[in-house]
């Protein structure tokens, strides 16, 4: 049986999916919460800090990159999930704040053993493994500067202020640069565009019903 005290937030801009997630969750005794994209969600964590953060990568406003980078140094204690359907990979992706992946339009059970697991273990100092606050910061391309260089606007998370930083030719992955004000290092990666392959919400399998365990159409 899940913990009945669990706190989850499902953040994701895809109203079907919430929905989808919030319901199944709700049949688990989870108290769930949602949100639509990454300010959204920042305001229910201000209201109530939930055990885990289930979020989608690419959103718009600001993406699950951004959101879960911010939960990384602010909340730490908060267990988080990111998913996605541009990736395929077994664990989390290079660079993704999170503790764990799920990729989207696979069996909702292998997200729901996740957050089982999750739900009844401690957030101690239990993860050693676990990114921490050198995960980097993800920003969105700025286009050229007057000599045609492509460059991004970098903030600085010790003195918060922003700088322009060059790519140059062959950017790829997580780079790393210095506040030009402080000298603090900071890990930068860009925002790529989200898939346009449309991803179908969640749903019970054909000829199932809400069973009184509410299991039997999940295949644990």
């Amino acid at each position: 049986m899940s913990n009945p005290k669990a706190k989850i937030l499902i953040v994701d801009d895809e109203a079907p999916i919430r929905l989808s997630l919030s319901a199944i969750l709700n049949e688990f005794k989870y108290s769930v919460q949602t949100a639509d994209d990454g300010f959204s969600a920042l305001a229910e964590i201000r209201r109530e800090i939930p055990d885990v953060l289930i979020s989608d990568l690419h959103m718009p406003q600001m993406s699950g990159f951004e959101l879960l980078s911010v939960v990384r140094r602010r909340f730490p204690a908060i267990q988080v999930i990111a998913m996605s359907g541009a990736y395929s990979c077994d664990g989390v992706p290079p660079g993704v704040a999170a503790d764990a992946f799920y990729q989207k339009g696979t069996h909702p059970g292998l997200l729901f053993r996740v957050v089982k697991a999750m739900s009844q273990s401690e957030r101690l100092s239990s993860l050693p493994d676990r990114p921490n606050s050198m995960a980097p910061i993800w920003i969105p391309r700025n286009g050229h500067d007057p000599a045609g260089e492509e460059y991004v606007m970098v903030a600085c998370t010790e003195c918060l202020r922003t700088f322009p930083q060059t790519l140059g030719k062959g950017f790829d992955g997580i780079q790393q640069a210095n506040c030009v004000y402080c000298s603090s290092p900071i890990q930068y990666a860009i925002v790529q565009p989200p898939d346009l392959v449309s991803t179908p919400a969640f749903q019970r399998a054909p000829g199932t019903g809400s069973s009184a365990s509410g299991t039997s159409d999940l295949y644990f």
